[in-house]
């Protein structure tokens, strides 16, 4: 395989260096696997893209061919490993950070059987410096201008430019400020770190270390996924203990909310996943789909309203929110399908609910793409009343294809959820919030011209990628034009 030659447009585009944990098209554990999927092809529209990724094993089965174009040298305790280019079938290059050692194993990126891997502060710490090695020529056909880096895995790449007295401007994004990446003050040597950098204004946090705040103190910009949680996390309340710097790097015009799109697949003209496919006012198409999750799901006939879950099954999502309210939706007539995994105390109250309730709740712990798809088509409103959501997905999938959110107002649930237009939303995350709105649903469900002109008014919102490229642009030539270095 040959690597691609440098972009012919460098002087207009500047080449941008996507660094991730996880993408869509190899591994992803959830949001921003779908953004570093999506996002950087929208990008390639302005920019010369490439992402940058561990070589975990589900990436290396999936690539078609890696070729390894560099060697990149051991740091502290971080070990050597070998540097990969390969392209996705539509050109997108990715390099790949080829080290056994460090990556190939089972589970997820992160652990196994639910637990963290012992060492990911050195695989990540890898990430961070391979990003920063790029951007300094470790590739001597390609080198990044910008650093556009995502969540506390990528977050020390900013910090270890700085330290190395390069000016490289960087991108951080943060997609959940709750993952912040924190390791005893011991990590400090095993991944190269300066003892000055163990500081209030370095990576210090708590007497312990933070991979997360180091970027957010030394990144040129600080972007997250919606405005309204761009706000939010300046606050105490939401800011993860992290509120003063971000108060700090928001009152400097370096801290702004870009909303994530979804992209194109998500259109139930064209899903090849539906078990028939609709447009808006295919009313009975979309029927057609309820009937397909209600016979998935083992549940009776009905003609009352269908209510889905697609979700991780955890605190934060208000699970334990909508197990106390599924009783407004069963004494409302309605029905309700869940699809998901997570903590074992949800995934065991959820499934004794439909044992309570057959033919009314069907629960499936797990996965399954299909059956997602067809649930967002095929239900009349999605749950979603999460205590916190920086953006969230599954309401603008929902949207797409006509199925109602039903959120707590938080975070990009409240950028994307228009209340009794594109769906409904509640201010309290409580449980009587959630029972208010659901009934309000339920009322709505009866009124088939509102329930009709909300569907389509959702299904018409403009959610692609495209407007938030452009943002990222804006946002990168500010990166530029802010080249001076924070003090190391």
């Amino acid at each position: 395989m040959s690597v691609s030659p440098p972009f012919d447009r460098t002087a207009l585009a500047p080449r941008v260096l996507f660094a991730t944990a996880e993408m869509a098209d190899f591994v992803k554990t959830g949001g921003l696997g779908e953004v570093a999927g999506a996002l950087p092809r929208a990008l390639r529209r302005h920019h010369d893209v490439r992402i940058l990724i561990p070589g975990y094993r589900q990436v290396v089965e999936r690539c078609r061919e890696i070729a390894v174009i560099g060697h990149l040298s051991g740091f502290a305790d971080i070990p050597p490993c070998n540097l990969g280019f390969t392209e996705t079938a539509d050109g997108l290059g990715i390099y790949v950070l080829l080290s056994a050692e460090l990556y190939d194993r089972d589970g997820t990126p992160y652990g196994h059987a639910g637990v963290d891997f012992g060492d990911n502060d050195l695989r990540f710490a890898r990430l961070s410096l391979a990003a920063a090695e790029l951007a300094r020529g470790a590739d001597p056909t390609w080198s990044a201008d910008l650093l556009h880096l995502n969540d506390w895995q990528t977050a020390l790449a900013p910090a270890y430019l700085a330290w190395r007295g390069a000016r490289t401007p960087s991108v951080l994004t943060i997609h959940n400020l709750a993952y912040q990446g924190v390791f005893p003050k011991e990590t400090l040597h095993r991944i190269g770190l300066p003892d000055d950098a163990f500081r209030m204004d370095g990576v210090e946090f708590y007497g312990q270390l933070s991979f997360l705040k180091a970027g957010l103190f030394y990144a040129s910009q600080v972007t997250t996924v919606s405005e309204t949680y761009a706000r939010e996390i300046t606050r105490p309340e939401s800011g993860c203990g992290l509120d003063g710097l971000l108060r700090t790097r928001a009152a400097s015009g370096q801290l702004a909310g870009i909303l994530n799109g979804i992209d194109e697949s998500w259109d139930p003209r064209l899903d090849p996943h539906l078990a028939v496919r609709f447009e808006a006012g295919d009313w009975k198409g979309k029927a057609a789909n309820a009937e397909a999750v209600r016979q998935g799901f083992g549940l009776a006939v009905s003609r009352g309203p269908l209510f889905a879950i697609v979700s991780r099954l955890v605190h934060q999502k208000g699970i334990d929110l909508s197990l106390d309210a599924a009783h407004s939706i069963l004494d409302g007539g309605g029905q309700l399908v869940v699809m998901g995994q997570g903590e074992g105390r949800f995934e065991h109250a959820l499934t004794a609910l439909a044992s309570r309730h057959p033919g009314q709740v069907g629960v499936r712990v797990g996965f399954d793409e299909m059956a997602a798809r067809r649930m967002f088509a095929g239900s009349d409103f999605l749950l979603m009343p999460s205590r916190f959501e920086p953006c969230g997905l599954a309401q603008m999938y929902a949207q797409r294809f006509g199925s109602l959110p039903i959120v707590h107002a938080t975070g990009g649930l409240a950028d994307t959820v228009e209340d009794e237009v594109t769906g409904f939303s509640f201010r309290d995350a409580s449980v009587h919030g959630l029972r208010h709105a659901i009934e309000r649903a339920i009322d709505t469900f009866g009124r088939k011209k509102r329930l009709n002109g909300m569907r389509e008014t959702a299904m018409t919102r403009e959610r692609t990628w495209n407007g938030a490229a452009l943002d990222y642009s804006a946002l990168y030539a500010r990166a530029f034009g802010n080249r001076e270095m924070r003090a190391a």
